[in-house]
Formats: C-alpha cells, sequence, structure tokens
C-alpha cells in the first residue's frame, strides 16, 4: 500500500517518485525520472515529465502539461490549462531537445487559468500572474502580472493581497498584518 493516490485512469512511469498523501486524479501521466514531493494534487488530464521536479503542497489544475525544462518549487499553484513551452523556436521537422530552455517557478507562485508561461523565464517568489496572461520575461518576487503580454501591474503579499505603500515604501498585508518593503523595483517581506 502506498502513501499516495492514483486513480486507476492514470498511468505512472517507471522511476517515479510520488510523495506522500499526493493525489493524481484521471487520466494523467507521469512520465519517467520524475519526482513529486508530498501533498499535492493533480487534477484530470496532467502530463508529466520527464526529468521533472515538483515540491511539495503543489496544486495542479486539470489540463496542464509540465515539460522537462519546468522545475516547481514547494507551495506553487497553476491553474487549469495553464500552457508551458520548453522551446523558443519549435519547428516539428527539428529536434531541439538539447534547447529546452529551464522555467522555475519560485516558492508560492499563483499562475491563473490559461496563463502561457514561455520558456527560459523564473516566477518570483509569490508572484502572481492573472488568468490568461501570457508570460515572456522574468516576473520579480511578490509581483502581480497580467496581460499579454505580462506586465507587472502591482505587488501582492505572501497570501495574494494587493499591498499599497506609504510614503516610506513599506506595506501591510491586510489578512497577515505581514509588512514589505518596496526598493529600487524589488519587493521585500520585513522580519519582526
Amino acid at each position: 500500500m502506498s502513501d499516495f493516490f492514483v486513480h486507476d485512469s492514470s498511468y505512472i512511469d517507471a522511476d517515479v517518485t510520488i510523495g506522500k498523501d499526493t493525489k493524481i486524479w484521471h487520466f494523467s501521466h507521469i512520465m519517467a525520472h520524475t519526482t513529486i514531493g508530498d501533498n499535492c494534487s493533480f487534477g484530470q488530464n496532467c502530463v508529466v515529465g520527464p526529468n521533472v521536479v515538483i515540491g511539495n503542497n503543489v496544486k495542479v489544475q486539470n489540463n496542464i502539461s509540465i515539460y522537462e525544462g519546468v522545475e516547481v518549487e514547494d507551495d506553487v499553484f497553476i491553474g487549469p490549462s495553464v500552457v508551458f513551452t520548453n522551446v523558443i523556436n519549435p519547428r516539428s521537422f527539428i529536434v531541439r531537445k538539447q534547447e529546452f530552455r529551464k522555467t522555475l517557478l519560485k516558492k508560492g507562485v499563483s499562475i491563473g487559468a490559461n496563463a502561457t508561461i514561455i520558456c527560459g523565464n523564473t516566477l518570483g517568489e509569490y508572484a502572481f500572474i492573472g488568468s490568461g496572461t501570457v508570460v515572456t520575461k522574468d516576473v520579480p518576487n511578490f509581483a502581480l502580472v497580467v496581460g499579454n503580454p505580462g506586465r507587472r501591474i502591482g505587488w501582492v503579499s505572501r497570501v495574494g493581497h494587493m499591498l499599497t505603500f506609504n510614503e516610506q515604501q513599506v506595506a501591510t498585508c491586510p489578512e497577515t498584518g505581514e509588512t514589505y518593503q518596496l526598493k529600487e523595483d524589488e519587493v521585500v517581506a520585513l522580519r519582526g
């Protein structure tokens, strides 16, 4: 008996590691040499791998393919039908596996439904990508990004609330009371 759940309609290849309390729902395929952390959830019709690393507490909604070249840290949310690319100039008649560009989703990132993440970019910690956004460049920590191409329209707290900065460039999360500092177009969480 395993410590994780896989629906009968899903396939798990050999040489896959799946963490405790992870759930893989209908019609999904986890490909070889993939590692999935604890307490993750994969909705129906997901394909992961090969050679992908997924952290702990990651929620992957329906209809998502996470290809080789994508790395997902802890506490990431990936909304329904998000698209990841792994080659910048694909052609069906040219094999470009050696040209895969790494895409990194850092801790706490949330990506809304139907967003597209172009390969070779890093989404910073706790960044929030709006539904339908096309990410074409790196996203800073705590940034709120929307549109096509994606552009930063604000900043969010660790728990996803919009931040409003005062004259000292300090903001407080209305839910947690955590404070944040904006300096030189970067946001950091203050300890204290």
